[in-house]
């Protein structure tokens, strides 16, 4: 009977935002203090403490479900509880 070997690897945050830059997708990024909010756009820089320059940044109200362009922003990173790749269009008209 074969064993099947499976190696886990830890991924450092830093490197993960790192591969948010590389991909050019567009990251959506929650917040902590304000549970209401979510910006959205594409990260051209970041450093250790997670701060994070945006580029075509939206903010998002969940609530009222309103979109404002803010353009290019720099968010600290003791504001960042989240960031993920949005799903792109067509992967989530297919759904």
């Amino acid at each position: 009977m074969a064993t099947t070997v499976v190696q886990k690897s830890m991924i450092q945050p830093v490197n993960l935002i790192f591969k948010f830059l590389q991909s050019k997708r567009r990251v959506q990024i929650w917040l902590f203090d304000h549970k209401n909010i979510i910006m959205e756009g594409h990260i051209l820089g970041f450093d250790e403490y997670m701060n994070m320059v945006l580029d075509d940044a939206i903010k998002v109200n969940v609530k009222t479900n309103t979109r404002i362009s803010l353009g290019r922003i720099l968010l600290k990173g003791d504001n960042v509880t989240l960031v993920m790749i949005m799903k792109d269009s067509s992967e989530t008209k297919g759904k």
